[in-house]
């Protein structure tokens, strides 16, 4: 990326890492891009919290914010867009985002996901997977973020593996 672009600055946002009990992640299909599969995210509204929007994305992407915040990332990380989608996403005005990442713990049952409740749906499938897998699903240009998420929140999945109940 060169020129104008690096001038332009990340966007604000937040990303979900939403632990299932036996320490499983959610990961959702985009309906714009085939076979794209990620963590729940957006941006952040101005004058917003990151831990209030994190809330607010799940509810708005997934139908449901019964999650409770068990940690957040020690840093912000940045990604930035390939070219082919420079000038295309968020009306050209950014060059990628940073954004805050918050893990977790879903409180609610899998019936209560509803990737219908936005009038706008971002995804047409879910599912919970290990949360080492992940950047295989992610798209390349965000596959370095994943990597970095996996080494920063493995501790938390397994924490909550440990704690499951047995059965």
């Amino acid at each position: 990326m060169t020129g104008s672009h690096e001038a332009l600055p990340y966007r604000r946002g937040v990303g979900a890492l939403l632990f299932n009990t036996a320490g499983e992640v959610l990961v959702a299909r985009r309906t714009d891009t085939a076979e794209a599969w990620q963590f729940p995210q957006g941006g952040i509204d101005k004058g917003e919290r990151p831990r209030l929007a994190v809330l607010r994305e799940l509810a708005e992407e997934i139908g449901t914010d019964r999650a409770e915040i068990i940690a957040k990332s020690s840093q912000w990380y940045r990604y930035d867009l390939p070219a082919e989608l420079l000038g295309r996403v968020w009306q050209g005005r950014y060059r990628g985002q940073e954004q805050r990442w918050f893990a977790l713990r879903f409180l609610g049952r899998d019936a209560e996901i509803d990737l219908n409740a936005s009038s706008h749906p971002e995804f047409d499938a879910w599912r919970w997977v290990p949360l080492a897998s992940t950047p295989a699903f992610a798209v390349p240009f965000k596959r370095h973020l994943y990597e970095a998420l996996v080494s920063e929140f493995t501790p938390v999945a397994q924490r909550l593996a440990a704690q499951r109940p047995s059965t």
